[in-house]
């Protein structure tokens, strides 16, 4: 089933085309379900709260900007997920959508595994008490001594992402006296739909080993050859943000095909496929994602048809949601500073935070809801462009909504499903100081990650 697509496309101008954005809201006070936290609503005299803590008393004890993570609906979307693969699957999470101790923590309680693509993911990972055979290593270029890191304490598997990285993991592991487990990751040559710097799987891109030319069979007939691997699957990730399952479909028979092509050569059949993540959440209200239990079922029957098709048996299936667990669950609070009106065009609106703590926008024209939270309005809507404070045109948080025409300085508005990425991708530009995370959860909100202070910043700095 076709959803709507993360808009892709060409970097637009600052003035935009008549028409591009929607028509108003019939209510600027809604909170769209779809779009903000499970736990998020707005009472009748406008009061906004979260995990039952209202947001006008989280900004007075965390200030702004800062982002708020509704810890219910984080747990509950771990569950889902685990519930929705079942026993005969595994739900990695992908750690680079947001990753801190108390995340781990959460992830190990709710019987979820961990996705990490870095040593300090790792590190992080290990700290907070994530068994390491529950772990998985990505990413295109590990260090050796990220590699040592992750062999040497144990992780369930490592993906391979080139020729040079088989022979140093197998290296590092007959060092140390070990067999690691490891997956192959392929490119399958799937044009996802969205946007260009997050489609993973075409074959003109930095991720894997292609199926076009051999080059992922010749890895896999590589790899089994080494003492030092214990080559458990195939992985494959075709991008991110996306809402059509056709594209795993592809990914998946070709996936098989392989696995075919390396039982008839090699008389092994893989136990394992790695489907990688990417599925899509809701930004805004036009977009339409999947629940975990339609895509579970989607997956599993594209695996099952394409194995009997094959004459295989189904491998045991792997998905590493990241942004579809931690992206609704969070929203970024912010102060506005300044309003100034464009005639004829729109009203630009600067809060107190901008690419420095969301750069998707910039990155990818990611598009956002924004709603006043501070209070409630019945004034007419005012088409405006959230900015932040940074020397960058191209500073925008939400490139065009709709917020009351009687927005004032001081007043407190949230921009939702920024759990994902956000903090992630978090920079000091302009030595603005990274945000604070807050999980909110039964009443009150305490430190994840506390916010940066100049003090930091002058730390690292040694002169």
């Amino acid at each position: 089933m076709s959803r709507s697509a993360h808009p892709a496309g060409p970097r637009h101008g600052d003035v935009l085309p008549e028409g591009h954005y929607s028509a108003p809201p019939a209510d600027l006070n809604a909170l769209d379900p779809k779009v903000w936290s499970r736990t998020v609503t707005r009472a009748e005299d406008g009061t906004v709260t979260v995990g039952g803590v209202e947001v006008k008393r989280l900004a007075e004890e965390f200030g702004t900007p800062a982002y708020f993570l509704d810890e219910a609906d984080f747990r509950a979307r771990c569950q889902a997920w685990r519930d929705a693969f079942g026993p005969d699957a595994d739900v990695f999470y992908a750690g680079k959508a947001f990753l801190s101790r108390a995340v781990v923590r959460w992830l190990h309680e709710e019987g979820l595994n961990l996705d990490v693509c870095s040593g300090g993911e790792l590190t992080t990972a290990l700290d907070a008490g994530m068994p390491a055979d529950r772990i998985a290593f990505h990413g295109n270029n590990k260090t050796v001594d990220e590699i040592e890191r992750a062999v040497a304490a144990g992780v369930g598997r490592i993906v391979l992402d080139s020729f040079q990285e088989i022979v140093r993991v197998a290296h590092i592991a007959d060092r140390l006296g070990t067999r690691q487990r490891v997956q192959i990751r392929v490119t399958v040559g799937v044009e996802a739909h969205t946007h260009e710097f997050i489609a993973t799987a075409h074959e003109d891109q930095k991720f894997g080993l292609a199926l076009a030319g051999g080059q992922a069979a010749e890895a896999v007939r590589r790899a089994l050859k080494l003492d030092g691997l214990d080559v458990i699957g195939i992985h494959s990730h075709i991008g991110s943000q996306i809402f059509d399952t056709a594209g795993f479909e592809v990914a998946a028979r070709r996936v098989v095909s392989l696995l075919a092509e390396i039982r008839d050569e090699h008389g092994v059949e893989l136990p394992e496929i790695d489907l990688g993540g990417g599925l899509g959440i809701a930004y805004t209200s036009d977009d339409d994602p999947r629940e975990p239990h339609e895509i579970a079922t989607a997956l599993r029957e594209i695996v099952t048809r394409e194995c009997a098709a094959a004459k295989l048996r189904t491998p045991r299936i792997s998905v590493e949601p990241g942004r579809a667990i931690v992206g609704p669950t969070a929203f970024t609070l912010y102060e506005v500073g300044t309003i100034k009106p464009l005639d004829g065009l729109r009203t630009y609106v600067s809060v107190d935070g901008g690419m420095s703590d969301n750069i998707r926008t910039a990155l990818y024209d990611a598009e956002y809801s924004v709603a006043l939270v501070s209070r409630s309005s019945d004034a007419e809507p005012m088409l405006v462009r959230v900015v932040g404070k940074h020397c960058e045109s191209g500073d925008i948080v939400v490139r065009d909504a709709f917020l009351p025409a009687d927005l004032a300085p001081g007043d407190l508005i949230a921009v939702p499903a920024t759990g994902a990425y956000c903090r992630s991708m978090a920079s000091n530009y302009n030595h603005a100081l990274r945000p604070p995370v807050v999980a909110v959860h039964e009443g009150a909100g305490r430190l994840i990650m506390r916010r940066e202070t100049e003090e930091d910043l002058l730390r690292l700095d040694v002169g």
